[in-house]
């Protein structure tokens, strides 16, 4: 017979699943799977901002297509979180290899720390079926702060609701993960 265990669950990281109630009317185009990811991240309790091309759908930008991306509030308990959360999925170093079609190709197991998840280059997290981008903080990138205040609340489904961040900030990152580098504007005199 098995031992019950009285055990609080509260440290525990929940399992992602795909959501089980209907879309809001309007995002009924949103892949599942990223609405899965992001529901997921909410039960973590994990404090976010979304950019990249689930940023850009909601934005209403057709296709799009990619991983979510996400910009983590910076304090500690946040980012402790959110790396107990990855953990218990064994997060893989996504790799640019041919993968079987809807999976991201994985390469790695990381030993993820919160120090990893704030450096300046982009995390392109594997979790499974899952395909998570942590953004890093490049110079000249927006402070978290910023980002949130530009950003607006949308209700995806039922359950989760998600701070999406404004156009420019989503093209930011945009920029820096297709050049390496901030954009930058110049002015010439003639």
């Amino acid at each position: 017979m098995a031992k019950t265990s009285h055990v609080l669950l509260r440290n525990h990281a929940p399992r992602i699943a795909l959501p089980s109630e209907e879309a809001v009317v309007g995002y009924e185009h949103l892949p599942p799977a990223s609405v899965a990811l992001v529901g997921w991240l909410g039960q973590a309790r994990i404090d976010f901002v979304l950019v990249g091309a689930l940023a850009r759908q909601l934005r209403g930008e057709d296709g799009g297509a990619g991983p979510v991306a996400i910009v983590p509030a910076p304090y500690g308990r946040n980012l402790d979180r959110l790396v107990r959360a990855l953990v218990a999925l064994h997060p893989r170093e996504r790799v640019p290899t041919l993968a079987p079609a809807g999976e991201p190709a994985a390469g790695q197991q990381l030993r993820l720390k919160p120090d990893l998840l704030v450096r300046p280059r982009r995390l392109e997290l594997s979790l499974g079926a899952y395909a998570l981008d942590i953004e890093g903080r490049p110079d000249a990138a927006p402070s978290y702060q910023s980002l949130l205040y530009e950003a607006v609340r949308m209700q995806i489904s039922s359950a989760t609701a998600v701070e999406v961040a404004a156009p420019e900030d989503i093209e930011f990152y945009d920029h820096v993960h297709r050049t390496g580098v901030a954009p930058q504007i110049s002015v010439a005199r003639l």
